[in-house]
């Protein structure tokens, strides 16, 4: 029986053939990397897909939008947003490409660094978003289950410290058995367990207060339609930079596809809608960690959810450990983790992380327009391998095109939304002025 193959994930980059050799993230994987099936792409998103942040997202919909209206939006916005991201899985798994590589073969190899370096820039960010998630409900956990007040330093720098230390621990490892072994075997499971729990306990919530008069209750005309479904869009595009990173690693483009699809789908309505029932079923000036304290068996569902949390923190540092490999490969993509990671924890203890909804809708406006123009260029018969050059000067217009459409939406015309006309013209005006080709992974 012969030996299985090992599964390096660019952490051991010992031999190659190609001329990028020594640059993992812009090296299409080999054959024998590619160990992810339908299960693992599905679980692992799924996995990412929920989080506490994704829950607070969810309840800044009401009361500005009315339950039936924020419903809508979380159903309509989460399908089309996993979609998307589904879409860029394919893409990565046809070619064989890291994010970083796709950005170098649409937007050329100089200019690429541009995009590549703000990908790195909003995942450290959002690293620190879920440690300060994770120190915040810590203390709480500590201060209203068990009576343990630490002060304002510990309560800062202790719940930091410990978390941001598992999560080096798991970057020594490797990201392809993590996936394999831990979120899909057991962190999958646990997580929907918690989720009905706490769905079931606040569903009754809602059914003792009134849930027909809560459901045709008008919200209070902060938020129109359009705009409700930009932020629910928001979350799975903060995603789109990292999507291909891990898609490369599967077996089939379909399983890819349909993995992504629905386990990013599920989890991002599950969330959302879930943030709804609190914010609806708890007196208003009840934060969202206390709300799920005082449920019942709410302290072991949130253990499990913080738990969770922690894998959304790994799949950004990871994924930003590659772009950042890719620009600077005498690193390797795990000491690039750990150098992030405490890059992270450093932030999460000094700048304040709470001013969520605007930095969303920034990451959308630079992020939707990016990825309409690399849809544009290397899907639907797109030429993935056609000569790179140092900058693409048609795709970069398209972008700052794109993101000053999108602004200028937001502003003068807010009530059609920014994030799906952007898409849109981005994609439209990217495949009608592309390079004629057909999509080919370097590594068949």
């Amino acid at each position: 029986m012969p030996a299985a193959p090992a599964f390096t994930d660019g952490n051991d980059m010992t031999t190659s053939s190609s001329p990028t050799s020594g640059n993992h993230a812009l090296t299409p994987i080999s054959a024998h990397e590619r160990v992810f099936g339908w299960h693992e792409h599905a679980s692992l998103w799924f996995s990412l897909g929920v989080g506490l942040l994704v829950m607070q997202v969810g309840a800044y919909l009401v009361p500005a939008t009315g339950l039936r209206e924020a419903v809508f939006a979380i159903v309509l916005g989460s399908m089309l947003g996993a979609a998307l991201l589904a879409w860029v899985a394919k893409l990565g798994c046809d070619s064989g490409l890291s994010s970083a590589g796709l950005m170098h073969r649409s937007y050329g190899s100089l200019f690429a660094r541009l995009p590549v370096f703000l990908n790195i820039i909003q995942l450290l960010g959002w690293t620190t978003f879920e440690l300060v998630i994770m120190r915040e409900s810590t203390a709480a956990i500590a201060r209203e289950a068990f009576g343990l007040d630490l002060g304002r330093s510990a309560a800062v720098v202790l719940p930091t410290l410990l978390w941001g230390g598992v999560l080096i621990a798991l970057l020594s490892g490797s990201m392809v058995g993590l996936v394999r072994r831990f979120v899909a075997r057991f962190g999958l499971p646990l997580v929907v367990l918690s989720l009905i729990w706490l769905t079931w306990q606040f569903a009754g919530q809602l059914r003792a207060s009134g849930l027909a008069e809560l459901w045709n209750r008008p919200g209070d005309g902060s938020m129109g339609m359009f705009s409700a479904l930009d932020l629910v869009i928001a979350m799975p595009v903060s995603w789109l930079p990292l999507v291909a990173d891990y898609a490369r690693h599967g077996r089939s483009s379909r399983g890819a596809l349909g993995g992504v699809w629905l386990g990013y789908a599920v989890a991002n309505i599950w969330c959302y809608g879930l943030g709804v029932m609190i914010v609806s079923a708890v007196e208003p000036e009840t934060g969202l960690v206390s709300a799920l304290l005082l449920a019942q068996g709410g302290l072991i569902a949130l253990g499990l959810i913080m738990i969770d949390e922690l894998d959304n923190a790994y799949g950004d540092i990871y994924s930003g450990s590659v772009s950042a490999h890719s620009l600077k490969p005498k690193w390797s993509i795990k000491r690039w983790g750990i150098a992030l990671a405490v890059l992270s924890i450093c932030l999460a203890m000094v700048l304040p992380m709470h001013s969520l909804e605007p930095f969303l809708l920034t990451l959308s406006s630079v992020f939707v327009p990016l990825y309409g123009v690399i849809l544009g260029r290397l899907s639907l018969g797109g030429n993935i391998d056609a000569p790179q050059r140092r900058v693409d000067a048609a795709s970069a217009a398209l972008w700052l095109l794109g993101i000053a459409f999108y602004h200028g939406l937001a502003q003068w015309a807010p009530g059609f939304g920014s994030a799906l006309p952007t898409l849109a013209l981005t994609f439209v005006l990217a495949l009608a002025t592309r390079r004629t080709g057909s999509l080919r992974s370097a590594s068949a």
